[in-house]
This record gives structure tokens, C-alpha cells and sequence, in this order.
């Protein structure tokens, strides 16, 4: 039995299992930063039903949706539960949504420059220690450009991505409107275009343009 257990250790890669594991810590963290500054946003707005559900929180599980979870890793995008928000409470609703969708995107550039700049500090002044080197490869390697993806990719105007809410505010109501009408069928758009790799082509350049940017900021 004893024999048995050492082979299975042996043929585990554990390189790779380590690697899977930092990357579902990356992608909770990046998801409940975003969904928190959506929170905190409206809330500065004067929303309340955010914290009223307790969604003001850096808990991961009051935000992960598990099989928008699941269909980032398999098939390169996904989503976390959204935020509620209640545009009757801000003064002007369609300003408020776009502030409130763009603070999520702008949280996900801020995770990722922070990411960047600790492992900067890391680099410098931190003397080398394996566990160091594992924390300074998830935060430059790992947390940074999926972040910076993350936020990107809910740019673009598709609803119910933040884009659209942010281009909702430049646009007529009625032509504002007219587009939440299709929120719906967004997810089957957005799958439809991952499954082609289109997205992926839009926005891939951009988030290597982006990333490469930040680090050089800081390197």
C-alpha cells in the first residue's frame, strides 16, 4: 500500500499542480476585487443594496459564481455573481451605472500595478527564499496579466459586460434602452465569440500592450 502511495506522489507534477492552484487563487482575487469596487462604487452613490446583501466584501464566496468559475478555465472567459444595483437611487442613473461598471475594470488595473509594484519590492529588497520566489512569480506572472485581461475583456460593449454601461452613458435613451433590451443574449454572444476566438484576438494584443506597459512602469 505504502509502495503504492509513493508511485502516485511520484507521478504527480507537482509543478503543474501548484501552478493550477495559484492561478484559481488569482482568479478569485481578481474577481472579488472587481465585484467588491462595483459595491463599493454604487454605494458612494447612494445605492445601499449592495452592502444590504453583504456583497462589500473581499469574501470570495459572496462573489464567485462557480460555473462562470468554470468556464474561465475551460473556455478562457467567465463571470462572477453581479453585483445588484438599484440606478433609482443614484441622482443620475445612467452616469451612475457608468461609474458604477467602470470602477470594477479600474479596480482590476489598480490589483494589477500593485501586483507589479510588490513584486518590484520583492525583488529588490526581500532576500531570496523559495516561498518568496513562488509569491513574487503569482503576483508578476500570474495576478498581473489576468487581471489586466479581466479587465479589459468587461470593456468591451457587449451586455451585460461594463462596456456597455460605460457606452450607455454617451448615448441617447432611448438607444440606451434599446440595448439593455438584448442584455440577455449577451452570454450566448460573448460564448459564441470565445468559441470562434474572436474575443480572444480582440483583446489579446491590448492586454500584452497593457501588462508589458505596467511593467516597464515599474521595471
Amino acid at each position: 500500500m505504502l509502495g503504492h502511495l509513493q508511485n502516485l506522489v511520484q507521478a504527480l507534477d507537482i509543478d503543474s499542480l501548484l501552478g493550477a492552484v495559484l492561478r484559481v487563487a488569482a482568479v478569485f482575487l481578481c474577481l472579488t476585487v472587481h465585484e467588491t469596487c462595483h459595491g463599493l462604487a454604487a454605494y458612494r452613490l447612494g445605492d445601499p443594496t449592495a452592502k444590504s446583501m453583504q456583497r462589500l466584501s473581499l469574501n470570495p464566496l459572496r462573489h464567485i459564481d462557480w460555473l462562470g468559475l468554470a468556464m474561465m478555465f475551460f473556455v478562457g472567459f467567465g463571470w462572477a455573481k453581479a453585483v445588484p444595483v438599484d440606478p433609482r437611487y443614484f441622482k443620475k442613473p445612467k452616469e451612475g451605472m457608468a461609474i458604477t461598471a467602470l470602477a470594477g475594470p479600474v479596480s482590476n488595473f489598480l490589483l494589477a500595478a500593485l501586483a507589479i509594484g510588490t513584486s518590484k519590492v520583492i525583488y529588490l529588497y526581500a532576500p531570496y527564499t523559495p516561498a518568496l520566489d513562488v509569491i513574487f512569480t503569482f503576483l508578476l506572472y500570474t495576478v498581473a496579466p489576468l487581471s489586466v485581461g479581466l479587465g479589459l475583456f468587461n470593456l468591451l460593449p457587449i451586455p451585460p459586460l461594463d462596456g456597455s454601461k460605460v457606452l450607455g452613458a454617451l448615448l441617447p435613451d432611448a438607444t440606451y434602452f434599446g440595448l439593455m433590451r438584448y442584455e440577455r443574449y449577451g452570454m450566448v454572444l460573448l460564448l459564441a465569440l470565445s468559441y470562434f476566438g474572436v474575443t480572444g484576438n480582440l483583446i489579446s494584443g491590448a492586454i500584452q500592450g497593457v501588462y508589458l506597459a505596467l511593467v516597464n512602469l515599474f521595471y
